[in-house]
């Protein structure tokens, strides 16, 4: 299939972090669904399918999403194919993983000789009578399957032994507690009023002093919670200053993957970046590494953010890299050129970028 063709069929498209399956690190690919196959290339000098990596026959393949195979990676994407084969794909954010997970379950669906089938929702209603409680609680601390608990930043303020609403919802709905992620939430809700969970943070505590149940709970990655015991044991979880952690403690406004030119050697690489306000602060991410540390940031207090002219390769500017490009001028004059990957993206950045600047 030659490109007009495929950009005629395209479903979805767009960066991805994939594991190898040899050497298994973590390297972003540039992902085109198309209505049969999933293909994936490397994205050399700004250009998209310049050199294919891999494809994916989809028909009998099944996705498992979220996949918690991964502690330090829960965005990932499981797909296994009809032989068995196993391909985990990473994506920028909890939105992003579960709108390429709904394309590919589609596309899948749509293989299939008996397609038409019946719609999740008329399977999908939780009966919280048949739900042990004590025993969702019980496999939640189970040291090697349960929820994992990880220390959080909320507003300057650091939190220990906690998960994200939205983990919770991942983690039921990937063991099989519930079908839907609205299940999910009426779960947890319930564990909340029985006392099993307690809400940790500013946006929890609003949110559980709702009437609604089903508003108690949040799905959502930045609303914290612990287990209740953990109150009863060594009394209530303080939150601990962390000065160092105030530039990255602020509200995530907007995150994806664009590429950056290095300082030193001014090689393009696809990063993973983070804009936060409340503090104003721009990080991003090495999205091969484990860890979920920052490689770069600044604040943005006194930026200067432009785009970059299409024609021509803009001064400052390595290397083939055309189209699609902003700076960022610091306040110490540091000059950081990245690269989006439509125009529709890059106005959509620098927009925000602007707004807290």
């Amino acid at each position: 299939m030659d490109t007009a063709q495929r950009q005629n069929t395209t479903v979805k498209e767009g960066f991805l972090v994939k594991r190898g399956h040899v050497i298994q690190n973590w390297k972003a690919r540039w992902f085109v669904l198309l209505p049969d196959e999933l293909l994936y290339y490397k994205y050399d000098g700004g250009k998209k399918d310049s050199s294919l990596r891999g494809k994916v026959a989809l028909a009998g393949c099944k996705v498992t999403c979220p996949c918690l195979e991964y502690q330090n990676r829960p965005l990932v994407i499981k797909l296994k194919t009809q032989k068995s084969a196993e391909y985990f794909l990473e994506a920028c954010s909890r939105e992003e993983r579960d709108a390429w997970a709904a394309s590919i379950t589609s596309t899948i669906q749509n293989l299939r000789p008996d397609s038409a089938q019946k719609p999740l929702s008329e399977h999908a209603h939780l009966e919280l009578n048949n739900v042990s409680l004590n025993q969702v609680v019980d496999s939640m601390h189970d040291v090697h399957s349960g929820v994992k608990l990880v220390n959080h930043m909320e507003q300057g303020s650091s939190f220990k032994k906690c998960f994200s609403g939205a983990a919770l919802v991942d983690w039921l709905v990937s063991m099989g507690f519930v079908l839907t992620r609205v299940e999910a939430v009426t779960l947890s809700s319930a564990l909340m009023e029985e006392n099993f969970v307690k809400p940790m943070g500013i946006k929890s505590v609003d949110a559980s002093r709702v009437g609604n149940m089903t508003e108690q709970f949040l799905d959502d990655s930045t609303a914290l919670y612990a287990f209740a015991e953990s109150y009863k044991r060594k009394g209530s979880v303080k939150a601990e200053p962390s000065l160092s952690a105030v530039d990255l403690s602020g509200k995530v406004v907007k995150r994806g993957y664009l590429l950056k030119q290095g300082h030193k050697r001014k090689n393009w690489k696809v990063r993973l970046f983070v804009l936060r306000a409340e503090p104003g602060f721009l990080h991003y991410f090495d999205p091969s590494r484990e860890d979920s540390n920052p490689v770069g940031g600044f604040s943005l207090r006194g930026c200067l953010v432009s785009a970059l002219e299409d024609n021509g390769i803009p001064s400052g500017v390595k290397g083939n890299v055309q189209g699609n490009l902003f700076k960022i001028i610091t306040q110490n004059d540091t000059h950081y050129f990245i690269q989006a990957t439509s125009k529709e993206e890059k106005m959509e950045w620098i927009l925000a970028i602007k707004q807290l600047t």
